[in-house]
């Protein structure tokens, strides 16, 4: 495993105003990400896992650090070069899924790829391939209205890893779905991000999902540390 990390970030800072009060959620939070490897990042909600994701895939800005995808810090970079970095480097998994729900499966897949400028006919056959490694070929035309909450998160999971990004967010992917098809969906990332060789930084609160990990962290006092399982 190389050991300059794909994803690093630095001395992150972040508060919230609640009213009259402040809540200070990320106190000089640090972590790494190498490649090849998964990191779960274990804690309640309300911790600041997604808070520290968020940064960590450039969505918002925190009130202070800085964020390094391959060595070059990513914040002080204008809007439209954080964009490409996010749509080139990183892919995104949420709780929900976020399915375009007028498409189907397939087309979910295939449209962020032609976003990104691939093809029709390439990005059909990419996301029937990514499809296929989900078992889900024989729902690849079926919108998601017409699939089960599971099949629609693992499409979710295709459609995140299509564009081929160096580094996976997942933001509690299983949270919302029962124990045996969190299981089912989950081993499902785990193998398609292997597969693909895609490091991964996945948020949850599910300690039985601690057994795919490499490493396991935790948020406490604002700060990630290690997880003692």
């Amino acid at each position: 495993m190389s050991r300059r990390p794909i994803l690093s970030v630095r001395n992150l800072h972040r508060s919230y105003k609640s009213g009259p009060k402040t809540l200070h959620v990320m106190m000089g939070a640090d972590i790494d990400i190498y490649p090849g490897e998964m990191v779960g990042l274990i804690g309640p909600s309300g911790s600041g896992k997604s808070t520290l994701l968020h940064a960590a895939g450039l969505l918002e800005k925190p009130n202070a650090g800085e964020v390094f995808i391959n060595g070059r810090e990513c914040l002080k970079l204008p809007d439209d070069q954080r964009t490409a970095i996010r749509r080139e480097t990183i892919g995104v998994v949420y709780q929900f899924h976020h399915l375009q729900k007028e498409f189907s499966a397939l087309d979910n897949v295939a449209i962020p790829q032609m976003i990104s400028g691939k093809s029709h006919k390439a990005a059909e056959a990419e996301a029937a391939r990514l499809l296929g490694i989900m078992g889900l070929t024989e729902r690849s035309h079926h919108k998601p209205s017409q699939m089960s909450g599971g099949e629609q998160q693992r499409v979710a999971i295709a459609r995140a890893i299509a564009n081929k990004p160096q580094v996976l967010l997942a933001d509690e992917p299983t949270g919302n779905l029962d124990p045996t098809t969190s299981g089912n969906v989950f081993q499902s990332l785990f193998d398609l991000t292997r597969l693909e060789g895609v490091s991964a930084l996945v948020a949850t609160h599910n300690m039985g999902l601690t057994k795919y990990m490499d490493r396991v962290l935790t948020v406490r006092d604002g700060l990630v540390v290690p997880f003692n399982r």
